[in-house]
């Protein structure tokens, strides 16, 4: 038995005359195919849910809709990442702006019914984490110093970040001033013979 959302039938007739009948077509073929799905509203946009999962949504603009899928990247057409990539798409079926704009019956049924497969299987979209690229901070005094050395600074420029770190840290946890520019030259004696900072320990 569907589960419908009074709230969207109200976002429906809140939409541009145009997109209604593609909102309720859509609307439709979720529940042809999924009985049970769960209508509910997120982000402003409306969802359907299947098994306490998020399965599919619809939206629609002020010139065009959209319909998405959750897991779309699990999904066996890679067509619809590569339209949710594409600058011009909003959406993972790109700009619907009329019903002719969509594919099949017959293709969305599938799509409906391959997205309820990975909820009932509990198949998790497993997004690698963002690589966030960490700055160094190198203090001003280090720079210059190493700078004056041509073979030291060329040495430094292409360590790895770990091995500038470990230069840097050795030389800026210094108590005194003394110790630090001591650190300093041998720093960058060390370098200029294109060594790492623990190269003593190195077999």
């Amino acid at each position: 038995m569907a589960k419908k959302d009074p709230r969207i039938d109200a976002y429906i007739e809140k939409s541009a005359a145009f997109a209604q009948p593609i909102l309720k077509h859509l609307r439709k073929l979720v529940h042809l195919a999924c009985p049970e799905a769960e209508e509910t509203m997120k982000w402003s946009f409306p969802h359907f849910d299947y098994r306490g999962e998020m399965m599919c949504s619809m939206a629609a603009f002020k010139q065009h809709s959209a319909l998405n899928f959750w897991k779309a990247a699990l999904m066996k057409d890679r067509s619809l990442i590569e339209n949710a990539k594409s600058e011009v798409a909003m959406g993972h079926f790109g700009r619907i702006t009329s019903l002719k704009d969509l594919p099949a019956d017959k293709k969305i049924l599938g799509y409906i019914k391959e997205a309820m497969l990975l909820n009932d299987k509990g198949i998790k979209e497993v997004k690698p984490k963002p690589v966030v690229k960490v700055e160094l901070e190198i203090p001003d005094y280090f720079t210059k110093a190493v700078k004056k050395n041509k073979k030291a600074w060329a040495t430094f420029e292409s360590f790895s970040y770990s091995n500038k770190k470990e230069y840097v840290e050795w030389v800026k946890e210094a108590k005194t001033a003394e110790t630090r520019d001591k650190r300093l030259e041998h720093g960058i004696e060390w370098m200029a013979e294109g060594k790492v900072r623990n190269w003593k320990y190195l077999k």
